[in-house]
């Protein structure tokens, strides 16, 4: 095996070894802090993820402050990993996300990725599509672009020695009224981060041949 193949191997491995590490943890110890340095490389990290478009319409509130905190957890219902967690990340999806169209493809000249009357015609077609969509297809496209980048910000934590849940349980009319989320921000999930005190419960998953099919799905 050649150097090269060593190496792709145990970058394989750790990959699989992330996946298979991660847990949904509710108990994190209190004392553990994320500097705001790593917590913007995990941010980072993350946005590496796919989006409709490229648009990226993923907004990221991070609260980490005690009192805040605090003022979140009677609203996600009391789950005391709100208050116990390094920090809570609340997942945002941007509708108007399409007013980026013009900085995201004029980077992509910038870099040579593409050329400008190229980048140019994408900006005309997106901002026209995007900004005449209906508002429940908008909201679809932003949650799951949402769920895409939780799932690699969860992943990343994960890397890094971080524990995290994924919360949809919280009153999101709330959130919104207590935190001044603007209008066109869509809440997509709460994930809390930190250090796990306790590991999450192993989970069974059903079989594949239970939920993956090839060319037809069953008829029942």
């Amino acid at each position: 095996m050649s150097n090269i193949q060593t190496i792709e191997k145990i970058e394989q491995q750790t990959f699989v070894d992330v996946v298979r590490e991660r847990r949904s943890v509710r108990a994190y110890d209190s004392t553990v802090r994320i500097s705001r340095e790593e917590m913007t490389e995990i941010l980072e990290l993350a946005t590496l993820a796919p989006s409709s478009s490229n648009l990226q319409p993923w907004r990221f509130l991070v609260i980490d402050k005690p009192e805040l905190k605090d003022k979140l957890l009677p609203i996600a219902f009391n789950q005391q990993q709100v208050a116990d967690a390094s920090a809570v990340i609340a997942v945002l999806g941007d509708v108007e996300s399409y007013k980026n169209a013009e900085k995201i493809y004029g980077q992509a000249v910038e870099a040579g990725f593409m050329p400008s009357d190229t980048a140019n015609s994408f900006i005309e077609r997106t901002v026209g599509m995007y900004s005449n969509l209906p508002p429940e297809v908008a909201r679809q496209i932003v949650y799951t672009d949402g769920g895409l980048i939780s799932m690699q910000l969860m992943l990343v934590a994960r890397s890094k020695g971080y524990d995290t849940v994924p919360m949809g349980g919280y009153d999101k009319a709330k959130f919104v009224e207590a935190f001044g989320i603007a209008e066109r921000y869509v809440p997509v999930m709460l994930i809390a981060i930190g250090k796990a005190t306790k590991p999450g419960h192993p989970t069974t998953r059903l079989p594949i041949e239970d939920v993956a099919f090839f060319n037809e799905m069953p008829t029942e």
